[in-house]
């Protein structure tokens, strides 16, 4: 269900994408790439996504994405994903994955729980989840959250203009 439900999601984005001529970016980490794999399926992908980085390392979110030092499952490193691929994809909007999917925790987070961030007009921005579940169920999960999250950010860029 979780797969129909993100697939529905990601051609609402193709459609939204469209519509208001938007440019779309993602940054992974927890779902490594089954992000950005809904989205080019979605219709006229290549119109509308720029593409995506699979910033799995923290080494990676640092040096590509120009993620600060610090906790990587956090709120702000999910936003400054975003941003970063905003800007190394010259993207309108972008949205970003970080978490834990299990089964241990990591940096004192238990398994589920996810920060999704997103850009849009120089904004940033970000949402906390827990999920429960073996980790495929928090990865599906993360994907049909996070685009959730990104039709919301390209609805506040066409009420802002951007």
């Amino acid at each position: 269900m979780t797969a129909e439900k993100s697939a529905d999601l990601a051609q609402k984005v193709a459609r939204c994408a469209s519509d208001r001529d938007l440019t779309v970016a993602v940054a992974e980490s927890l779902t490594s790439g089954l992000l950005v794999s809904a989205l080019g399926a979605a219709e006229n992908a290549s119109e509308w996504l720029r593409g995506g980085v699979v910033a799995y390392a923290t080494a990676v979110k640092h040096k590509v994405l120009a993620v600060s030092p610090g906790p990587v499952v956090s709120a702000r490193c999910a936003e400054e994903m975003a941003a970063g691929v905003a800007a190394q994809l010259d993207a309108d909007v972008a949205v970003a994955t970080t978490g834990v999917g299990g089964p241990d925790s990591e940096e004192g987070r238990e398994p589920g729980t996810v920060y999704i961030g997103w850009w849009v007009g120089g904004r940033a921005g970000s949402r906390l989840y827990n999920f429960d579940g073996a980790p495929e169920a928090v990865l599906d999960d993360t994907v049909a959250a996070a685009l959730t999250e990104l039709l919301r950010a390209m609805y506040a860029a066409d009420r802002r203009g951007s």
